[in-house]
């Protein structure tokens, strides 16, 4: 197995841990009243979840699926990190995270958006 192929197998790995993540942050929002930094983390990963499973499914047919992937796993886990942790413990991972997690967000869905521009060969084309 190559090593692109390992890193493609771990897409799936972060989607389910985002999305249950996504789950427990949702709740956490709820019964602690943290809306307004659990809220937006919860909605985050529970977008990029699905997502990312969507890419990892398309990668035959979009050349920078797995990469485009693996950003949004990169900018959901710095932007939902930082908010959770302002939440239970009063301060983030670092000066600007937040938005700094939101712009590797919109790099990863440019990376998708990229993917069209590159020919896949004949055999995996739809």
């Amino acid at each position: 197995m190559t090593a692109f192929a390992r890193v493609h197998r771990v897409v799936p790995l972060l989607a389910g841990l985002m999305g249950a993540a996504g789950v427990g942050l949702a709740a956490a929002a709820t019964h602690t009243g943290g809306q307004s930094f659990l809220g937006p983390a919860s909605a985050m990963c529970l977008a990029h979840a699905p997502a990312m499973l969507a890419l990892y499914a398309g990668q035959r047919y979009l050349k920078t699926a797995t990469l485009a992937a693996l950003v949004l796993a990169l900018g959901t886990i710095v932007f939902a990190g930082d908010l959770s942790l302002r939440q239970f413990y009063g301060h983030g991972l670092f000066a600007m995270a937040a938005p700094s997690g939101g712009m590797i967000m919109i790099a990863g869905w440019l990376l998708a958006a990229a993917g069209v521009l590159f020919k896949m060969p004949p055999a995996d084309r739809i």
